[in-house]
């Protein structure tokens, strides 16, 4: 709980839905962001959970710290740990040890990872759960990647089913092991992938929450920039139509519609499990807190 979530709900009511839904957030720092941390303190609720990315295998001792940082703060810290960054079980033992030490982490994200060759043995995030030392480290809670626009990678060497599949093992796993459970998306643009989506894995079984990747307010051309990084699919066209004028290149988009759509999905349709937003700071911390500040009654 925190002071978001004393917001009343006016089913009636748009901006008191979207505030709702918003009140649940989650946010993403990098390593080397680090010194974001004591803004985040003063602008969020106590207990909002700071994602930790691990872009870099060479940034390991920073994530580390930043996560302790997070801890320190009164903020939830939650670690990505890719599969393709881990050398071996030693590696993920001391790496475990060490975030439980500083961070006193309860929950992770625990991916596949997007080096094109595993540094180790892993290649899947299925391995990592499957050791044990998650639950051995106090943590009790823990994410795993989804992606409402598929994932090249996966499906040139696999095909999309194995997506659906790689779901249905890990959620049979953390369901039996007591693991809370839950499904961090990559980010996009709209909420209709989203919603198409999540119905198929509900079809299929899979009922893990869905907590949404949101891109924060940034200009037109940071979020083609980023678009183009993270392979996102089809919900960046209008992102890419627009940046077709050059004019346009540095107006900035703020994510207002998608949040709004997710929270209609939230709140009408209970059975998609579109849980929370998580949002990436693409244009910079201080304007996207902006952005949510105002949105809060």
């Amino acid at each position: 709980m925190n002071m978001f979530s004393k917001i009343e709900v006016d089913a009636n009511d748009m901006p008191s839905l979207t505030a709702a839904f918003l009140a649940r957030l989650s946010i993403e720092i990098t390593p080397k962001q680090i010194e974001k941390v004591a803004l985040l303190r003063d602008r969020l609720p106590q207990g909002t959970c700071v994602y930790v990315a691990l872009i870099d295998p060479a940034d390991l001792a920073l994530q580390i710290e930043a996560v302790a940082a997070i801890r320190a703060s009164g903020l939830e810290p939650v670690p990505h740990v890719p599969a393709r960054f881990v050398r071996d079980r030693a590696d993920l033992e001391h790496r475990l040890s060490a975030l439980a030490t500083g961070g006193r982490i309860t929950q992770a994200l625990v991916l596949g990872g997007g080096a094109p060759q595993p540094l180790g043995i892993y290649d899947a995030a299925i391995q990592l759960l499957e050791t044990g030392l998650f639950e051995a480290h106090g943590v009790r809670k823990i994410g795993v990647a989804g992606h409402p626009e598929g994932n090249p990678d996966i499906i040139k060497a696999r095909g999309e089913a194995a997506l659906i599949d790689a779901l249905k093992v890990k959620q049979a796993y953390l369901a039996s092991q007591g693991i809370e459970g839950y499904i961090a998306t990559q980010f996009l643009f709209e909420a209709g992938p989203v919603a198409y989506w999540a119905k198929g894995l509900r079809d299929h079984g899979i009922t893990l929450p869905v907590h949404v990747g949101v891109p924060g307010p940034a200009t037109i051309k940071t979020l083609v920039k980023y678009a183009a990084m993270c392979g996102v699919g089809n919900s960046a066209r209008f992102i890419r139509k627009q940046a077709l004028n050059v004019t346009k290149l540095l107006t900035v988009s703020s994510p207002d519609a998608f949040v709004e759509n997710l929270a209609k999905l939230h709140f009408e349709k209970p059975e998609l499990g579109i849980a929370a937003p998580h949002l990436y700071p693409f244009g910079g911390f201080d304007k996207l807190l902006d952005w949510v500040s105002s949105r809060m009654p």
